[in-house]
């Protein structure tokens, strides 16, 4: 199974400026082991279990948490797929096949 998640996470109650409290969220993902990309408005993560992904999600909010965050705005958008895997990947090389390299 694969599990794909789009998600981006930040405290509200903060300063304008989000990265510190973001690089802390990636930290958790980073240590995760799980692959995952970083864009500029969200964090792509693939995980095998819906549950792994959930957990991973609950690890990042409490992170956020832990720093003294009141209130947290969350996005998060899940493509599940039985029988497959590396779809990150995947997905981008099935795109490349119609039209050639795609920034990445």
């Amino acid at each position: 199974m694969s599990v794909l998640v789009q998600m981006s996470m930040f405290p509200t109650d903060k300063s304008e400026s989000k990265s510190a409290y973001v690089s802390k969220v990636i930290e958790v993902i980073r240590n995760s082991g799980f692959n995952y990309q970083l864009t500029s408005m969200c964090t792509i993560i693939e995980t095998k279990k819906m549950s792994e992904a959930l957990e991973l999600i609950g690890n990042c909010y409490k992170v956020l948490e832990d720093c003294g965050c009141s209130r947290v705005y969350s996005t998060i958008t899940f493509d599940i797929r039985p029988n497959h895997e590396n779809r990150m990947v995947e997905k981008i090389k099935s795109v490349e096949n119609h039209i050639g390299e795609v920034s990445k």
